[in-house]
Protein backbone atom coordinates (compact mmCIF):
# COMPACT_ATOMS: atom_id res chain seq x y z
CA UNK A 1 0.00 0.00 0.00
CA UNK A 2 1.27 3.47 -0.96
CA UNK A 3 0.24 7.00 -0.09
CA UNK A 4 1.36 9.53 -2.68
CA UNK A 5 1.13 13.32 -2.58
CA UNK A 6 2.75 15.14 -5.50
CA UNK A 7 6.50 14.39 -5.20
CA UNK A 8 6.18 12.74 -1.75
CA UNK A 9 5.48 9.05 -1.21
CA UNK A 10 5.13 6.74 1.79
CA UNK A 11 5.17 2.98 1.29
CA UNK A 12 3.59 0.69 3.87
CA UNK A 13 4.26 -1.07 6.16
CA UNK A 14 5.72 2.05 7.75
CA UNK A 15 5.95 3.27 11.33
CA UNK A 16 2.97 5.47 12.27
CA UNK A 17 3.60 9.11 11.44
CA UNK A 18 2.50 12.19 13.39
CA UNK A 19 0.69 15.05 11.68
CA UNK A 20 1.27 18.23 13.67
CA UNK A 21 -1.72 20.57 13.99
CA UNK A 22 -1.17 24.24 13.15
CA UNK A 23 -4.38 26.23 13.59
CA UNK A 24 -3.97 29.75 12.19
CA UNK A 25 -7.32 30.78 13.67
CA UNK A 26 -8.69 32.90 16.51
CA UNK A 27 -11.32 30.37 17.59
CA UNK A 28 -10.09 26.77 17.36
CA UNK A 29 -11.17 24.78 20.42
CA UNK A 30 -7.67 24.07 21.76
CA UNK A 31 -5.19 26.66 20.53
CA UNK A 32 -7.28 29.38 18.92
CA UNK A 33 -5.43 32.69 18.71
CA UNK A 34 -2.02 31.33 19.63
CA UNK A 35 -0.60 31.23 16.11
CA UNK A 36 -2.46 33.92 14.18
CA UNK A 37 0.80 35.82 13.66
CA UNK A 38 2.59 34.23 10.65
CA UNK A 39 5.98 34.41 12.39
CA UNK A 40 4.66 32.59 15.46
CA UNK A 41 2.92 30.05 13.25
CA UNK A 42 6.12 29.42 11.30
CA UNK A 43 8.17 29.00 14.46
CA UNK A 44 5.63 26.58 15.93
CA UNK A 45 5.64 24.55 12.72
CA UNK A 46 9.44 24.29 12.85
CA UNK A 47 9.22 23.24 16.49
CA UNK A 48 6.77 20.46 15.60
CA UNK A 49 9.00 19.36 12.72
CA UNK A 50 12.00 19.22 15.05
CA UNK A 51 9.94 17.23 17.56
CA UNK A 52 9.30 14.62 14.89
CA UNK A 53 6.15 15.63 13.01
CA UNK A 54 6.14 14.02 9.57
CA UNK A 55 3.46 16.38 8.20
CA UNK A 56 2.28 19.87 9.20
CA UNK A 57 -1.49 20.44 8.86
CA UNK A 58 -2.26 24.15 8.37
CA UNK A 59 -5.85 25.33 8.90
CA UNK A 60 -7.31 28.82 8.64
CA UNK A 61 -10.94 28.08 9.54
CA UNK A 62 -12.03 26.55 12.83
CA UNK A 63 -14.06 23.36 12.54
CA UNK A 64 -14.94 23.03 16.23
CA UNK A 65 -18.64 22.40 16.97
CA UNK A 66 -20.60 25.61 16.46
CA UNK A 67 -17.81 27.41 14.60
CA UNK A 68 -18.97 29.93 12.02
CA UNK A 69 -17.50 29.73 8.50
CA UNK A 70 -15.06 32.41 7.40
CA UNK A 71 -14.75 34.13 4.05
CA UNK A 72 -12.44 32.62 1.46
CA UNK A 73 -10.33 35.80 1.46
CA UNK A 74 -9.86 35.62 5.23
CA UNK A 75 -8.84 31.99 5.12
CA UNK A 76 -6.34 32.66 2.35
CA UNK A 77 -4.84 35.59 4.24
CA UNK A 78 -4.27 33.34 7.25
CA UNK A 79 -2.78 30.26 5.60
CA UNK A 80 -0.87 31.30 2.47
CA UNK A 81 1.96 33.28 4.18
CA UNK A 82 2.56 30.35 6.53
CA UNK A 83 2.61 27.78 3.74
CA UNK A 84 4.95 29.92 1.65
CA UNK A 85 7.31 30.30 4.60
CA UNK A 86 7.32 26.54 5.22
CA UNK A 87 7.76 25.56 1.58
CA UNK A 88 11.56 25.26 1.81
CA UNK A 89 11.62 23.51 5.19
CA UNK A 90 11.61 19.91 3.94
CA UNK A 91 8.40 18.91 5.69
CA UNK A 92 5.20 17.96 3.82
CA UNK A 93 2.45 20.55 4.21
CA UNK A 94 -1.24 19.72 4.39
CA UNK A 95 -3.95 22.36 3.90
CA UNK A 96 -7.01 21.83 6.11
CA UNK A 97 -9.86 23.41 4.13
CA UNK A 98 -13.31 22.75 2.73
CA UNK A 99 -12.93 25.33 -0.04
CA UNK A 100 -11.56 24.28 -3.46
CA UNK A 101 -10.30 27.82 -4.16
CA UNK A 102 -8.32 27.85 -0.90
CA UNK A 103 -6.94 24.40 -1.66
CA UNK A 104 -5.84 25.53 -5.12
CA UNK A 105 -3.94 28.54 -3.77
CA UNK A 106 -2.43 26.47 -0.97
CA UNK A 107 -1.19 23.81 -3.39
CA UNK A 108 0.35 26.54 -5.54
CA UNK A 109 2.05 27.97 -2.44
CA UNK A 110 3.63 24.64 -1.46
CA UNK A 111 1.06 22.35 0.18
CA UNK A 112 0.87 18.79 -1.17
CA UNK A 113 -2.09 17.29 0.77
CA UNK A 114 -5.69 18.46 1.12
CA UNK A 115 -7.48 17.65 4.39
CA UNK A 116 -11.15 17.96 3.45
CA UNK A 117 -13.68 17.58 6.27
CA UNK A 118 -16.51 18.19 3.78
CA UNK A 119 -15.89 15.02 1.79
CA UNK A 120 -19.64 14.35 1.53
CA UNK A 121 -19.84 16.92 -1.21
CA UNK A 122 -22.31 17.28 -4.05
CA UNK A 123 -19.84 18.86 -6.48
CA UNK A 124 -16.55 17.33 -7.60
CA UNK A 125 -14.44 20.49 -7.86
CA UNK A 126 -12.17 19.59 -4.93
CA UNK A 127 -11.64 16.05 -6.21
CA UNK A 128 -10.94 17.27 -9.75
CA UNK A 129 -8.38 19.72 -8.33
CA UNK A 130 -6.67 16.92 -6.37
CA UNK A 131 -6.60 14.77 -9.52
CA UNK A 132 -5.18 17.64 -11.58
CA UNK A 133 -2.38 18.43 -9.12
CA UNK A 134 -1.59 14.88 -8.01
CA UNK A 135 -2.06 15.99 -4.41
CA UNK A 136 -2.76 13.74 -1.46
CA UNK A 137 -6.32 13.76 -0.16
CA UNK A 138 -7.73 13.04 3.29
CA UNK A 139 -11.27 11.66 3.02
CA UNK A 140 -12.99 12.35 6.34
CA UNK A 141 -16.43 11.36 7.58
CA UNK A 142 -18.61 14.03 9.15
CA UNK A 143 -22.32 13.95 9.94
CA UNK A 144 -23.74 17.43 9.38
CA UNK A 145 -21.54 20.53 9.40
CA UNK A 146 -19.45 22.24 12.09
CA UNK A 147 -22.42 24.52 12.75
CA UNK A 148 -24.81 21.70 13.67
CA UNK A 149 -22.83 18.45 13.98
CA UNK A 150 -22.88 18.34 17.79
CA UNK A 151 -26.64 18.83 18.22
CA UNK A 152 -28.14 15.38 17.70
CA UNK A 153 -25.74 12.95 16.00
CA UNK A 154 -27.63 9.73 15.28
CA UNK A 155 -26.57 6.38 13.83
CA UNK A 156 -28.03 2.90 13.65
CA UNK A 157 -24.46 1.56 13.67
CA UNK A 158 -21.74 4.17 13.49
CA UNK A 159 -18.99 1.75 12.42
CA UNK A 160 -21.04 0.29 9.58
CA UNK A 161 -22.28 3.68 8.38
CA UNK A 162 -18.83 5.27 8.37
CA UNK A 163 -17.45 2.26 6.49
CA UNK A 164 -20.24 2.47 3.92
CA UNK A 165 -19.48 6.18 3.52
CA UNK A 166 -15.83 5.36 2.76
CA UNK A 167 -16.78 2.73 0.20
CA UNK A 168 -19.15 5.13 -1.58
CA UNK A 169 -16.83 8.14 -1.55
CA UNK A 170 -13.80 6.14 -2.66
CA UNK A 171 -15.79 5.14 -5.75
CA UNK A 172 -16.84 8.76 -6.36
CA UNK A 173 -13.30 10.05 -5.94
CA UNK A 174 -11.93 7.48 -8.36
CA UNK A 175 -14.59 8.49 -10.89
CA UNK A 176 -13.34 12.08 -10.58
CA UNK A 177 -9.85 10.94 -11.60
CA UNK A 178 -8.13 10.64 -8.23
CA UNK A 179 -5.86 7.61 -7.90
CA UNK A 180 -6.44 5.40 -4.84
CA UNK A 181 -2.76 5.97 -3.95
CA UNK A 182 -3.59 9.65 -3.31
CA UNK A 183 -6.22 8.95 -0.65
CA UNK A 184 -6.13 8.28 3.09
CA UNK A 185 -9.27 7.86 5.18
CA UNK A 186 -10.26 9.47 8.48
CA UNK A 187 -13.29 8.29 10.51
CA UNK A 188 -13.76 11.85 11.80
CA UNK A 189 -13.57 11.46 15.57
CA UNK A 190 -15.73 14.21 17.09
CA UNK A 191 -17.26 15.31 13.79
CA UNK A 192 -20.96 14.62 14.19
CA UNK A 193 -20.40 11.91 16.83
CA UNK A 194 -21.11 11.81 20.54
CA UNK A 195 -18.76 10.21 23.08
CA UNK A 196 -20.19 6.74 22.59
CA UNK A 197 -19.89 7.00 18.80
CA UNK A 198 -16.26 8.09 19.14
CA UNK A 199 -15.46 5.18 21.43
CA UNK A 200 -17.17 2.70 19.10
CA UNK A 201 -15.15 3.99 16.15
CA UNK A 202 -11.89 3.78 18.10
CA UNK A 203 -12.72 0.30 19.36
CA UNK A 204 -13.31 -0.90 15.80
CA UNK A 205 -10.58 0.87 13.82
CA UNK A 206 -9.41 -2.46 12.47
CA UNK A 207 -12.69 -2.75 10.56
CA UNK A 208 -11.70 0.10 8.24
CA UNK A 209 -8.62 -1.73 6.95
CA UNK A 210 -11.00 -3.46 4.50
CA UNK A 211 -10.76 -0.30 2.37
CA UNK A 212 -7.03 -0.88 1.85
CA UNK A 213 -6.13 2.75 2.36
CA UNK A 214 -3.93 4.36 5.01
CA UNK A 215 -5.88 5.72 7.95
CA UNK A 216 -5.62 8.98 9.89
CA UNK A 217 -7.05 9.41 13.38
CA UNK A 218 -7.35 12.76 15.15
CA UNK A 219 -8.58 12.45 18.73
CA UNK A 220 -6.14 14.97 20.19
CA UNK A 221 -7.61 17.02 23.08
CA UNK A 222 -11.19 16.46 21.90
CA UNK A 223 -14.14 17.04 24.19
CA UNK A 224 -15.14 13.39 24.59
CA UNK A 225 -11.86 12.84 26.43
CA UNK A 226 -12.76 15.59 28.89
CA UNK A 227 -16.27 14.20 29.33
CA UNK A 228 -14.91 10.76 30.14
CA UNK A 229 -11.88 11.68 32.26
CA UNK A 230 -12.64 15.20 33.51
CA UNK A 231 -10.55 18.32 33.07
CA UNK A 232 -10.49 21.09 30.51
CA UNK A 233 -8.68 21.08 27.18
CA UNK A 234 -5.29 21.61 28.85
CA UNK A 235 -5.67 18.37 30.86
CA UNK A 236 -6.37 15.96 27.99
CA UNK A 237 -2.87 14.80 27.06
CA UNK A 238 -3.07 11.38 28.82
CA UNK A 239 -6.40 10.59 27.15
CA UNK A 240 -5.10 11.83 23.80
CA UNK A 241 -2.03 9.60 24.08
CA UNK A 242 -4.18 6.62 25.04
CA UNK A 243 -6.22 7.10 21.86
CA UNK A 244 -3.02 7.45 19.80
CA UNK A 245 -1.54 4.26 21.30
CA UNK A 246 -4.72 2.35 20.59
CA UNK A 247 -4.86 3.70 17.03
CA UNK A 248 -1.25 2.76 16.34
CA UNK A 249 -1.87 -0.76 17.60
CA UNK A 250 -4.96 -1.14 15.42
CA UNK A 251 -3.68 -0.38 11.96
CA UNK A 252 -3.63 3.45 11.89
CA UNK A 253 -0.72 4.95 9.96
CA UNK A 254 -1.16 8.68 10.70
CA UNK A 255 -1.92 10.35 14.04
CA UNK A 256 -3.06 13.99 14.00
CA UNK A 257 -1.86 15.65 17.21
CA UNK A 258 -1.33 18.94 19.02
CA UNK A 259 1.28 17.51 21.40
CA UNK A 260 3.81 16.33 18.87
CA UNK A 261 6.82 15.57 21.08
CA UNK A 262 4.85 13.40 23.50
CA UNK A 263 3.04 11.59 20.70
CA UNK A 264 6.23 10.91 18.74
CA UNK A 265 7.97 9.54 21.84
CA UNK A 266 5.01 7.32 22.62
CA UNK A 267 4.96 5.91 19.08
CA UNK A 268 8.71 5.30 19.15
CA UNK A 269 8.42 3.39 22.42
CA UNK A 270 5.56 1.27 21.05
CA UNK A 271 7.66 0.55 17.97
CA UNK A 272 10.68 -0.52 20.01
CA UNK A 273 8.56 -2.91 22.05
CA UNK A 274 6.87 -4.38 18.98
CA UNK A 275 10.22 -5.07 17.32
CA UNK A 276 11.17 -7.34 20.21
CA UNK A 277 7.97 -9.35 20.30
CA UNK A 278 8.73 -13.02 19.82
CA UNK A 279 6.74 -15.11 17.38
Amino acid sequence: MIFRACHWKVQFPHAPMVMGILNVTPDSFSDGGQFLDPKQAFEHALQMRDEGAGIIDVGGESTRPGAEPVAESVELKRVIPVIEALREQKVPICIDTQKPAVAREALAAGAIIVNDIAAAREDREMWELVAEKGAGYILMHMQGSPQDMAKHPTYENVVTEVSEFFASRLRDIAAAGVSPDQVMIDPGIGFGKNSEHNLQLLANLGHFTIHQRPMLVGASRKSFIGKLLGGDVTARLPGSLACAVWAALNGVQFIRAHDVAATVQMLRMIGEIQQRRQA
